[in-house]
């Protein structure tokens, strides 16, 4: 069975020194692009908010409302510049609130190829999920990756959450879910 690494918005916004910022950014970023090499797939997930419906909020509550973050376009939403190029690019969030991987698209408006189709159409079974934010992005990437029947396993040392204490209930959540955390 083929395994792909799902690299999760590591972006600029989500590093030391974005908009949403957090601790370990950078450090992962690195760490993950040194092991790029290691799958027979690499895709990354992008937020690309244009009007997010009620996702940006002037006094955000970092649960569900945000600060303005990776807006399509901006220098904010480009991945760190450490990854190397990946096999697809997968955007989401345009006129939504989207974290999961599984909402995206090739074209990030809905009208590309979604990310499980194209691991399918790929012969893909086995994902390796990392990235930023654990407690969020990474989360409900890695949860739809098990709804859709995707074995899982996730890369706690390459991820990096909003909040240390959500994000490790996050992994407790994924385990208890049937992902391999490791």
């Amino acid at each position: 069975m083929k395994s792909a690494l799902v690299i999760v918005d590591v972006q600029h916004d989500f590093c030391p020194g974005g908009a949403l910022g957090t601790a370990r950014g950078d450090e992962i970023a690195e760490k993950i692009a040194a092991l790029q090499g290691t799958y027979d797939m690499v895709v990354t997930t992008q937020d690309w908010h244009i009007d997010p419906a009620g996702h940006f909020a002037d006094e955000p509550d970092f649960i569900d409302t945000w600060p303005v973050h990776c807006v399509a376009g901006s220098p904010g939403a480009e991945l760190h510049p450490a990854l190397q190029p990946a096999d697809a690019a997968f955007k989401k969030g345009a006129y939504t609130a989207a974290y999961s991987g599984f909402e995206a698209d090739t074209n990030g408006d809905g009208s590309g190829v979604g990310l499980e189709a194209w691991l399918r159409e790929r012969g893909i079974g086995k994902l390796d999920v990392c990235g930023i934010a654990t407690d969020h992005c990474v989360r409900a990437t890695a949860l739809d990756a098990l709804k859709a029947g995707f074995e899982v396993r996730v890369l706690r040392e390459l991820c990096s959450p909003v909040d240390e204490k959500r994000g490790n209930a996050a992994l407790t959540e994924l385990a208890e879910g049937g992902a391999e955390v490791i």
